[in-house]
């Protein structure tokens, strides 16, 4: 589990499209370095220690579990997407983005070029008015003061104006859901992104406990005879799991996510099961259904049967490499039927046959927007 820390940051521009660059710098740290809480107005001030175009500066809290090491290298990869050249030098030029880590919880480090509290911050009221705005109460670890008094004590006498313009605060998966399962095929990646998102933020991670089941490689060696008891004590699993797990909300987590949802038991069951331990085995399914929290998402991750079958053989689990391509094919109609039929679970299909979400950043984070775009 990693640590979620507070830190505060300030972005100024004054190249270009001043409120477009600030715009995206903050969707950019948004997806890069954590759920932004708060946003600061837009204002405007003079260059400040030398002479050029105006200025725009906001001031934004960022909840993150990156380290301040990583941060400040994050930091600087957004400055240089966004066009920033830093040099090596002290004098003090015109930049289409400059983002500086202001305070990072109550820590003071010095890290080869990472000073924090920032050295200058005291003294620059482009910076203490934004910060103010947002965290006024926030004590600075080396002034032992509040950031509000900090700026009354501030003999920075530079003029700053509040414009009539903002910047929009991403919405983030943090805010936006209580319970989001993921679900999918055999081999389709459902674990591998449900364990991503609770790590990136901090989310509650509700994991189906397949590998404890005693009768899943009996079931991939003798289908006929183990069908039943297999289909049964998943079901009375998933059910004891979901509704302890649901029911007890962690505190200090922002959601829950799981790599499942209780209907998959009966997608499953349709397949392996005759018709009469099937009628049987509904009978049970439906009276523990309704005992359960429906999700605000419901993703089904889709990919095709050539990548479900290499997907499955890469990972190695042996009770399973005798899987054939029919049974998927048949998991995946399953899936689709129950879909069809809930329309009321809100569900979102996505596509990942071509993604690799688990090495390739770029298409984790456009599972992460789908999810976080997907209207309710």
């Amino acid at each position: 589990m990693r640590i979620v820390r507070t830190t505060y940051l300030s972005l100024g521009s004054n190249k270009g499209d001043k409120l477009k660059t600030l715009q995206n710098a903050v969707d950019l740290i948004d997806k890069k370095i954590g759920h932004i809480k708060k946003v600061s107005s837009v204002y405007k001030t003079k260059s400040w220690g030398f002479k050029s175009d105006d200025f725009f500066n906001i001031c934004i809290e960022v909840s993150t579990n990156l380290s301040p090491e990583i941060l400040i290298k994050t930091v600087l990869h957004i400055e240089n997407q966004l066009g920033r050249k830093r040099k090596d030098s002290t004098v003090y030029v015109d930049r289409s983005i400059d983002i500086d880590i202001l305070l990072f919880e109550d820590e003071i480090i010095f890290f080869n070029n990472l000073k924090v509290p920032h050295p200058k911050m005291l003294e620059r009221k482009f910076v203490l008015v934004p910060l103010t705005e947002i965290a006024p109460n926030v004590i600075h670890p080396i002034a032992k003061k509040t950031i509000l008094i900090c700026l009354q004590n501030c003999t920075d006498t530079g003029d700053i104006e509040k414009l009539d313009i903002k910047i929009i605060r991403p919405i983030s998966l943090v805010e936006k859901y209580n319970y989001i399962a993921i679900e999918g095929n055999i081999g389709s990646g459902k674990t591998s992104l449900a364990n991503k998102i609770g790590d990136d933020f901090n989310a509650k991670l509700v994991l189906e406990r397949f590998a404890d089941n005693p009768f899943l490689p009996k079931f991939y060696e003798d289908k006929e005879r183990y069908a039943f008891p297999l289909e049964m004590s998943f079901l009375a699993d998933r059910y004891h799991q979901l509704t302890d797990d649901l029911a007890q909300f962690d505190l200090f987590k922002n959601f829950i996510v799981s790599d499942y949802f209780i209907f998959k038991s009966l997608i499953f069951a349709q397949i392996t099961l005759p018709k009469e331990e099937y009628s049987l085995y509904r009978k049970m399914f439906d009276i523990m259904y309704k005992e359960i929290s429906k999700p605000d998402v419901y993703v089904y991750l889709y990919q095709n049967t050539d990548r479900l079958i290499e997907n499955i053989k890469t990972r190695g689990r042996e009770y399973e490499q005798n899987i054939k391509p029919d049974y998927l094919e048949k998991i995946h109609k399953g899936y689709l039927n129950f879909i069809k039929t809930k329309e009321q679970l809100n569900t979102l299909i996505i596509d990942v046959t071509e993604l690799d979400f688990v090495n390739n950043d770029t298409d984790y984070q456009s599972i992460i927007k789908n999810i976080s775009d997907f209207k309710q």
